[in-house]
């Protein structure tokens, strides 16, 4: 889930791959209450009489909502015997329940799903169990054997639907990917690197310490001095360098196409980050639409309460700020922004074209490299 970034940034439509985004952009998601745009008419295609695709910033406040119940069941129960063990020691795996919640709300047996920023391969193992196929991108070369493993592994359960994980940067999908699926998938369920507060295993001295103390590992995407990495690298050049993978994703998105991004605010020096927000501005300026903005739970639903399921490292945390004077509580859900791909370009006619035809991509969609027209 973490993927190669340079130092520097372009203008849109330069050989960099990089994208940088409106400050303006940004502060408007992230502070005022009043950015909705005229809506455009034009559907999604997730459902025919679902709600409208607006082409400017749609305020987050104004979408629509729902709650994903996929913490019924814990993280390892949703793994076991589905899984190689390796995939434990990623530092941020997506719980295997929010990716089959997008897949069945989203797709339908056969069509193809894709993963950016594939990590262990969850998404990947989710929808060839549903009958969908499968590609994903995967950035760092150990947890693309990770993947394949997990894959073979769904394979040896009976599910051989068609499924490969490429090694590379996801902001490069041009170079990345076969001419086939240009403008072919259905849905994109991904997740950008954030906060390393969220992230994490620890040893204690119940556990296996061996100096009695409390010590985390696991908590890193790769090495630390690869600056290469998205997840090492600031927060306005991490937005930058999603920025340009979601340009590349609109490229590979069917007309009406969604893409599911999970992702939690984080603070940083007590500050609160509205990264959920930000990503939707990205997604704008990679000429995708918000069309929901959901609640995908970490927490068992009980008959009268939410039953957290934190990790000892997360309680831990929590306590220490709150000792600092920091009033956080146990995080008990992820943001899953919903974007979509309208079936018109902006600027086109709606006459001139419809979901079931060739590929239509937006106007903003990667128009150099192999894929330039």
């Amino acid at each position: 889930m973490s993927h190669q970034h340079p130092a520097t940034s372009t203008t849109p439509g330069s050989d960099d791959p990089t994208v940088p985004i409106s400050r303006t952009l940004i502060d408007a998601l992230d502070t005022t209450g009043d950015t909705s745009p005229a809506q455009t008419g034009t559907t999604t295609g997730h459902d025919p009489s679902g709600p409208t695709i607006a082409t400017g910033v749609t305020e987050a406040a104004a979408l629509p909502l729902s709650v994903w119940a996929t913490a019924q069941t814990s993280p390892a129960s949703q793994r076991k015997g589905r899984y190689v063990p390796e995939s434990t020691a990623h530092p941020a795996k997506m719980l295997p329940a929010v990716a089959a919640h997008a897949i069945r709300a989203y797709t339908r047996p056969g069509d193809l799903v894709f993963d950016p920023m594939a990590g262990s391969g969850t998404t990947l193992v989710e929808a060839i169990d549903a009958g969908r196929r499968a590609v994903g991108v995967e950035y760092e070369p150990h947890w693309v054997s990770v993947a394949q493993a997990n894959l073979e592994l769904a394979r040896e359960r009976g599910h051989d639907h068609d499924a490969e994980i490429v090694h590379g940067d996801a902001r490069q999908l041009p170079f990345l990917l076969p001419e086939k699926y240009r403008g072919q998938v259905a849905l994109i369920v991904t997740s950008p690197p954030y906060g390393p507060s969220t992230h994490g295993q620890v040893v204690t001295s119940g556990t296996g310490s061996r100096d009695g103390k409390v010590h985390k590992y696991h908590h890193r995407y790769g090495s630390a001095l690869d600056r290469g990495n998205l997840a090492n690298v600031g927060h306005h050049r991490l937005l930058a360098g999603f920025t340009r993978i979601l340009t590349g994703c609109a490229a590979v998105l069917r007309p009406g196409g969604h893409i599911a991004i999970t992702v939690r605010p984080w603070r940083e020096h007590s500050e609160l980050i509205d990264l959920p927000s930000q990503i939707i501005a990205c997604g704008h300026a990679a000429g995708l639409v918000p069309v929901e903005r959901c609640v995908a739970l970490l927490a068992r639903v009980a008959d009268r309460e939410l039953v957290a399921r934190g990790s000892f490292f997360q309680r831990d945390f929590i306590r220490k700020q709150r000792e600092q004077g920091l009033p956080l509580h146990l995080i008990a859900h992820e943001d899953v922004i919903v974007l979509a791909k309208p079936l018109v370009p902006s600027g086109t006619s709606s006459s001139a074209s419809s979901g079931e035809g060739p590929a239509v991509t937006s106007d903003r969609a990667v128009s150099r490299g192999r894929w330039a027209a």
